[in-house]
């Protein structure tokens, strides 16, 4: 990435798209806007971002519905903004793979910082992987590939992740067999600390689940200890 970020922020609100983009500006980024999530297509189709920054309630195609896509694809960190109260839209939009959220109406300086925030932890996305990058790490039934970001499993079949649930199970495999608060893997994962209702660790280790468990309804390698967190309950093996 180059010493400028490039953001592209997604807003139907016309005066919303000019302001953010001005303030980036003006604090050493670059900012495209686009008005809908059909311009923010062309848009990332015609150059390079580091961070999408996605209004949630747009004309057409919603924001979480576009998250959603750029989830799945993988190559670019996510800040969705929600109306304010709308805590349905922040969850979902955490569910389905968005890096952070925050509430309309906002201060461009809360938006900056956490754009700042969310940047640091997309570039320490290698360091992340700590002596597991390079590497191919079995547990249970699964191999996860660190340099291509993708779970296999005994069948040979590829699972992707999204950038936070490789994250969080980078975290875990390097902590095998021991307990970690929400706290504590809120602060590893994102860089920051939890608020009193904050659920983003729940959220992402039930997507986690999804992918890794035989039995969803029984998790056997991500256990929940009570009033402990959670625990990786399962032998790491590290292959060259």
């Amino acid at each position: 990435m180059g010493p400028q970020p490039h953001i592209l922020v997604v807003d139907d609100h016309a005066q919303i798209r000019e302001s953010v983009t001005r303030y980036l500006e003006k604090n050493g980024m670059r900012a495209t806007a686009a008005k809908d999530a059909a311009d923010m297509d062309v848009q990332l189709a015609a150059g390079h971002f580091d961070l999408v920054v996605l209004d949630v309630m747009m004309p057409g195609e919603d924001g979480l519905s576009a998250c959603r896509r750029l989830a799945d694809d993988g190559t670019v960190p996510v800040i969705m903004l929600t109306a304010l109260g709308e805590e349905s839209d922040r969850i979902a939009g955490l569910e389905i793979g968005a890096d952070d959220y925050l509430a309309k109406p906002f201060n461009p300086r809360e938006l900056l910082a956490r754009i700042k925030s969310v940047l640091r932890r997309s570039r320490r996305q290698d360091p992340l992987a700590g002596r597991l990058a390079g590497h191919r790490v079995r547990f249970e039934h699964l191999v996860l590939d660190t340099d291509r970001q993708i779970l296999i499993d005994d069948n040979a079949d590829e699972i992707p992740l999204t950038s936070s649930e490789f994250r969080l199970l980078v975290v875990l495999l390097e902590r095998a067999r021991m307990v970690l608060s929400r706290d504590q893997l809120l602060d590893l994962t994102a860089g920051r600390t939890a608020g009193p209702l904050d659920r983003t660790i729940d959220n992402q280790i039930s997507r986690l689940r999804r992918k890794i468990e035989p039995d969803v309804l029984r998790p056997r390698i991500i256990k929940t200890v009570r009033n402990g967190g959670y625990c990786l309950a399962t032998d790491v093996e590290e292959e060259a």
